[in-house]
């Protein structure tokens, strides 16, 4: 089945493409993920009068160099990004594609990214979302996309032609915010691996999505969070 990515619509899906050009011989290597699975916590109940932020107050919110330290250079967006993406051995994906194609109900409009290099771990990187809607469909959305990622311990890409082999296993978020999901994968691809951590938080009408190596996301994530959702 061809299922084309967007970043609106599969936020998550697009996050991880971002390591893609990261499967070379300086990548960071990793052992073999073997599982999946979905997120921490149970759906909270919706907040009364929790309005969503928009997309100029998240833009605000998101790392910047200033925030990370010395060695973060900020990653321009490319031009034409890899958005026509065929999945292979996965019917999870498979399932969420018309939605992901069409935006349907996972496309939260206000929105925010930025991605960053740090010269100083072998040029990784780290890059940042912010979402804002009502916390039930952050919730819902976001529970979605996630279990779909996760759903197949090991699936296959093809974007552009090239092929990339990626296994996925659960790991324990922190416990911040209302609602918290969390994974590693292992993309594969020309005899190299190269790993990438997510964790998502969701904290009332915010959103956080921080990707990359697992080394920074451990590192900035509660800054990434605090700025995320401050009032």
């Amino acid at each position: 089945m061809r299922v084309r990515v967007t970043t609106t619509a599969a936020g998550l899906t697009a996050a991880a493409l971002l390591v893609l050009p990261a499967c070379s011989s300086d990548a960071e290597t990793a052992p073999s993920a073997t599982s999946s699975s979905a997120h921490a916590t149970g759906p909270a109940v919706p907040e009364p009068g929790s309005s969503p932020l928009s997309s100029a107050a998240l833009t605000e919110r998101l790392l910047a160099v200033g925030d990370l330290g010395s060695g973060y250079t900020r990653k321009l967006e490319r031009a034409e990004p890899n958005d026509d993406v065929t999945v292979l051995g996965c019917p999870a994906l498979d399932d969420l594609g018309g939605d992901a194609a069409t935006g349907g109900s996972l496309d939260f409009p206000r929105q925010a990214k930025t991605a960053f290099t740090y010269a100083g771990g072998g040029h990784s990187e780290i890059s940042e979302e912010l979402y804002s809607d009502a916390p039930g469909k952050l919730s819902d959305g976001m529970g979605r996309i996630f279990d779909a990622m996760t759903g197949c311990p090991t699936y296959q890409i093809l974007v552009g032609g090239s092929a990339i082999d990626i296994a996925t296993r659960k790991t324990t978020p922190p416990h911040l915010g209302d609602e918290q999901w969390s994974q590693l994968l292992t993309f594969s691809a020309g005899g190299h691996d190269s790993v990438m951590k997510q964790t998502a938080i969701r904290d009332g009408n915010v959103l956080v999505i921080v990707s990359g190596s697992p080394a920074l996301i451990d590192r900035h994530l509660d800054k990434a969070l605090a700025k995320a959702t401050s009032r």
